[in-house]
């Protein structure tokens, strides 16, 4: 029998298939999957791991596809670029075998455009144009509001009689024109409809919709007056409007548009109303058509507030407010939670951990929550407070321009001395007891070693927690919101503000508690405290480095 190794021909197994040395060599054992030849794989390759990248990196990749086809229907193209990008960087990051650090960062990173980036830079955009309440959107959109609000019906029109009809939640009209029945909603004009039953003039079923009843369209009687069927295409010919739900009249627009001018003309008296800067159509002796439309309105937003004399005095005292009320929160907590601090810290009293464990117990409840309770507690006639620890006394806790704001700085430090205990507590525990003691044997009172030594080592450990503290109390909204609402409120102010408002508050009753909601304003006003805070800061984190050097 001759040996094929003699020969150099490859040796064959009992099935006479040829195994590849490259597959598997001397040993019998395979190559790790990097040293396999290209196409060779094994079922066992597919990992979950690599299946359950697979469906996540489908669910965001549909995800970004209808938020790319989203702003497409409303022609955002920002959005849609944005979205674009972010998601093929996604796919690439995720897909790539070199872009192994950036499946770390890029989850982050996108987050922290979406949430931050893109919130800032748009609240900036913002604050630069008249955004608000009659300037909520595009010139286009304005001209069509304003041709589609004002509308006269015509006289001598006839009177139709009519059905409120609806199809998966949108609201249409249905009336009776020369015996046949005719259906629209505010997007699409009146079209004849086949087999739909009339009971003498009253409609009484149409297919493909549901005729409401009486109760159902006094549930949504707003939006039934509120609704507008166009006759046809032409704009000109007007509308359907119903006021009781069975008869319609035509209406049609009181104004028109002549593009070539860019004006409005009013169709009875010929009176011009003319676009001006502040996004508006304007006649000449001063009429105002609404809605207008965004326009840039440069630095007027961040003056509105000092220019305004009905403004000017009470945006100074809540600005004046709320560093005051920023700057007695923390003196007050440190003052009473390192007071707390040293005093428990003391060996010799007992039953030193449960005093602490009662002590923190307010900062355990939720801020909002004891804010509320103490509302209630300072209520000036039902109130805990006046009714049983005054004797039934009536004191306008809330109610009175000083004692709320009394009020407020008290139930803030109730808040907040249980942080500063904690914090102090710990940064006494880092005070080396023997330079305690040698201070104590060279003759310092308890007095002395607390001023130049204790406090100053504490000092170093807590004072960037302190400007911190003062950042939040600049920003505490929610103290503010949930314990007086701001109140009690200034006479005469175009925005509803009051003298414990403090400039976040302020901000948020300008865009939405006001009944005008400014927008832009309070994007400037947003800005303005960016800016403090963040100066603030920094001086503050400045001056902390000259402590590092005790």
């Amino acid at each position: 029998m001759t040996s094929n190794t003699s020969t150099g021909a490859p040796s064959t197994t009992a099935g006479g298939e040829t195994p590849s040395r490259r597959q598997r060599p001397a040993g019998g054992k395979p190559l790790p999957r990097r040293q396999r030849p290209r196409g060779v794989e094994h079922a066992r390759d597919v990992r979950p791991g690599f299946v359950a990248k697979l469906l996540l990196m489908a669910a965001a990749n549909a995800v970004g596809l209808y938020g790319i086809l989203s702003a497409w229907s409303v022609q955002s193209w920002g959005v849609l670029i944005l979205l674009a990008v972010a998601l093929a960087v996604v796919d690439w990051v995720y897909y790539s075998r070199r872009a192994i650090p950036g499946k770390y960062l890029v989850p982050g990173l996108v987050f922290l455009f979406v949430y931050q980036i893109f919130a800032m830079a748009y609240t900036g955009y913002v604050a630069f144009t008249n955004y608000g309440d009659g300037h909520n959107s595009t010139k286009s959109d304005a001209i069509e509001q304003v041709l589609a609000q004002n509308e006269r019906r015509v006289e001598g029109s006839a009177a139709y009689p009519l059905a409120v009809v609806a199809q998966d939640g949108e609201l249409g009209l249905a009336i009776v024109d020369d015996g046949s029945v005719e259906v629209g909603t505010a997007d699409q004009p009146l079209e004849a409809v086949e087999g739909a039953s009339v009971d003498g003039s009253r409609i009484t079923a149409v297919p493909d919709w549901t005729v409401l009843e009486l109760s159902s369209i006094a549930e949504r009687q707003s939006e039934v007056v509120a609704l507008r069927v166009p006759v046809s295409d032409d704009v000109g010919s007007g509308s359907i409007r119903t006021q009781d739900g069975a008869t319609g009249y035509v209406y049609r627009p009181a104004l028109t548009y002549d593009e070539s001018s860019d004006t409005m003309v009013d169709t009875q008296d010929g009176t011009v109303y003319a676009p001006d800067e502040a996004g508006n159509f304007v006649s000449d002796d001063g009429q105002v058509l609404t809605p207008g439309w965004r326009v840039t309105v440069g630095l007027d937003n961040f003056g509105a507030l000092f220019t305004d004399s009905r403004m000017s005095g009470p945006f100074l005292e809540i600005f004046t407010w709320t560093f005051v009320l920023a700057g007695l929160s923390v003196a007050t907590t440190f003052a009473l939670g390192i007071f707390l601090a040293v005093t428990f810290n003391d060996p010799r009293l007992r039953g030193r951990k449960m005093y602490r464990s009662l002590l923190i117990l307010p900062y355990a409840f939720p801020g909002f929550l004891s804010a509320l309770v103490w509302r209630g507690m300072l209520n000036e006639r039902f109130g805990w407070v006046n009714e049983v620890l005054l004797g039934g006394a009536e004191v306008p806790w809330l109610n009175d321009a000083l004692l709320a704001k009394v009020s407020v700085l008290l139930v803030n430090l109730w808040l907040g001395f249980p942080y500063m205990f904690l914090i102090c507590t710990g940064a006494l525990q880092a005070v080396p007891s023997d330079m305690v003691e040698a201070a104590r044997i060279d003759g310092a009172g308890r007095l002395q070693v607390f001023r130049h030594l204790t406090l100053p080592l504490i000092m170093v450990a807590v004072s960037p927690l302190l400007i911190a503290s003062f950042a939040f109390n600049f920003n505490n909204f929610a103290l503010i919101y949930m314990l007086t609402g701001g109140g009690p409120n200034f006479v005469g102010t175009p925005y509803v503000v009051g003298h414990t408002d403090i400039l976040i508050s302020m901000v948020y009753s300008v865009a939405f508690e006001s009944g005008s909601k400014q927008y832009g304003v309070a994007s400037a006003l947003s800005i303005l405290i960016f800016v403090m805070v963040g100066l603030i800061s920094w001086f503050g984190f400045r001056r902390t480095r000259q402590l590092e050097e005790i």
